[in-house]
């Protein structure tokens, strides 16, 4: 409960100083409309050619589509802001202002994670669940009860996958505090936004092993068109697993090298 009621602080703060800027809310509104239109216009474009694409068709498609924004809008929303504060020129690894943080009674990494919200990445949120709404009439039959379970965990698996791979890119900054590794993450995440499958065959095994952002959104996708199997659930929730202790065990190591600004 100690965790949960400073998350509610920090959401009213952010709420709080969102609101003393409210032509950013026009702003926001007008990037995420701009988002989903060229990515749905890319995907009309595509499929006004071909019904399907390796097995792709375009319901399908629009649900990965959907999936990529919800997981884009969850980054922005929280986990994004709040562990990019760590790197950069001024970053608070590279000024020492991370001693606050190591300072607080209360778990390094948990603090590290949510204390920083966007609410305004709630528009993109809300867009994501409308593209998801559509591919699923589009899908043109009633979801069965197990596609909907499937597609719940696997896009819990997504969104535990994503705050990994952003823990363990931020982690970095501990070797190297001026670099901010998020950057290389923004360009293979813009590749997510696409079946796994369309790519070619090295490209598909780092976007699958490597770095494994195709996972995020194919897999979730999947579950719901009715093609997923039980193995490849379970494999996503593994992978899940896996990350999150991978990173996590990465950004602990990554604290025992920090030098304190008072040091």
């Amino acid at each position: 409960m100690h965790y949960l009621r400073l998350i509610r602080s920090f959401i009213d703060v952010a709420f709080q100083n969102a609101l003393a800027y409210r032509i950013n809310f026009w702003v926001s509104l007008l990037h995420s409309i701009l988002d989903l239109g060229t990515g749905i216009l890319a995907l009309m474009v595509l499929f006004s050619q071909v019904e399907a694409i390796r097995g792709w068709t375009l319901p399908a498609t629009l649900a990965l589509l959907g999936t990529y924004l919800l997981l884009g809008a969850l980054r922005r929303l929280f986990i994004g802001p709040s562990l990019e504060a760590l790197a950069g020129m001024d970053g608070e690894i590279w000024v020492g202002t991370f001693d606050f943080t190591l300072l607080r009674p209360v778990n390094v990494q948990f603090l590290a994670s949510v204390r920083t919200w966007q609410p305004l990445a709630v528009l993109d949120l809300l867009l994501g669940a409308v593209v998801l709404l559509t591919a699923s009439l589009r899908l043109g039959r009633a979801l069965a009860l197990v596609q909907v379970l499937y597609f719940i965990v696997t896009l819990l698996a997504a969104v535990a996958i994503l705050y990994a791979l952003l823990l363990a890119f931020s982690a970095l900054v501990f070797w190297s505090p001026g670099l901010l590794f998020t950057w290389l993450f923004n360009a293979l995440f813009q590749m997510a936004r696409y079946p796994v499958g369309l790519y070619p065959g090295w490209l598909r095994l780092v976007l699958t092993w490597v770095v494994p952002v195709g996972v995020m959104t194919t897999v979730p996708a999947q579950a719901l068109a009715g093609g997923l199997s039980l193995g490849m659930l379970l494999g996503s929730l593994g992978l899940a697993g896996g990350l999150f202790c991978g990173a996590s065990l990465l950004f602990r190591t990554g604290l025992r090298r920090y030098a304190s600004a008072s040091s």
